[in-house]
């Protein structure tokens, strides 16, 4: 997927960075890999008739999202998740760059893409994601974060707004253009945090749910353990 480019005088007319600021309560975000295209299958094809028509513009198959998530360059592009307690993918965003960007008077341009399971709205789940892979992408010297969204799609486009970008409405369909700013050493850091965080918190939750069928084991073995003692107390 490659987003295509917006003329200079478009791009320049953005807005500053700056209305992006931090969610009152830290999400953790993890970076997905070949090793998550099931996870990320499974998240998508979830999605409701109405979600899949949403998150892609028409309402696609579940063959054609499998062919989406086996299709999915992680070389070059960078998705992201968001994992309940049960590890279950809830949330996920694919940040799509362009093969092989061009400065030639043009910003270079991410394409942003989110979905969030019906069960997990009203989190500021996909916020979160915007947020977070517009830093992926100011890391990496990108200028523009650009967002092609139905125009009935409301919530994606409130948080486009709700981030200063610009938003055009041409009939059924919408585009947004994000201005970044440079990357420094503390973006830099502050996604590495992210990152790391992000990892102890899904193993924390590996471990725990581990544990969890370790105990369910217990007790069903102690329950017939129990089952046949009794009956064997009635023989």
């Amino acid at each position: 997927m490659t987003a295509p480019q917006k003329p200079a005088a478009a791009a320049e007319s953005a807005p500053a960075w700056g209305a992006l600021q931090l969610l009152p309560s830290w999400v953790p975000i993890r970076s997905l890999a070949r090793r998550h295209r099931r996870r990320i299958k499974d998240h998508l094809l979830s999605l409701s008739e109405r979600d899949r028509y949403l998150r892609f513009g028409y309402p696609a198959s579940d063959e054609q999202i499998t062919r989406y998530a086996m299709g999915l360059d992680f070389e070059r592009d960078e998705v992201l998740g968001i994992f309940n307690r049960r590890l279950q993918l809830v949330a996920m965003a694919h940040l799509a760059y362009a093969p092989q960007p061009q400065r030639q008077g043009k910003p270079a341009m991410a394409e942003f893409g989110v979905s969030v399971l019906d069960k997990a709205r009203g989190r500021g789940f996909g916020a979160r994601l915007f947020e977070r892979a517009a830093l992926h992408a100011r890391n990496r010297g990108i200028e523009t974060l650009f967002i092609h969204a139905l125009s009935e799609n409301a919530p994606m486009l409130k948080i486009a707004r709700k981030a200063g970008a610009t938003v055009e409405r041409d009939g059924s369909e919408s585009e947004a253009w994000l201005r970044l700013p440079p990357d420094t050493v503390a973006s830099h850091v502050g996604e590495a945090i992210e990152r790391h965080m992000a990892e102890l918190d899904f193993q924390f939750k590996r471990h725990i749910r581990v544990l969890g069928d370790i105990i369910d084991g217990v007790a069903e073995v102690k329950s017939q353990f129990d089952d046949a003692g009794n009956k064997a107390a009635k023989q």
